[in-house]
């Protein structure tokens, strides 16, 4: 049980990161005319980099538990 929760969260981790360089890439390749595209993107951006930071602490807490259930 212990993998496959720590495999369904890497997972989910790479979504996150493929999502961040989609919108990088979209942020990059749309002028900078409207303020409020910039901000929406800006937004977008800041919640993927939550996420991930989200399913990052996940990850170290699974691993956390797994070593503790290990020299139990």
């Amino acid at each position: 049980m212990f993998m496959e929760i720590a495999i369904g969260a890497i997972g989910i981790g790479v979504v996150l990161m493929v999502g961040y360089l989609v919108i990088a890439q979209v942020k990059a390749a749309l002028p900078t005319v409207d303020a409020n595209t910039t901000a929406s993107i800006n937004s977008t951006q800041t919640t993927v980099y939550a996420g991930f930071g989200l399913v990052a602490v996940g990850i170290i807490v699974l691993a956390a538990f797994g070593l503790i259930t290990i020299f139990k």
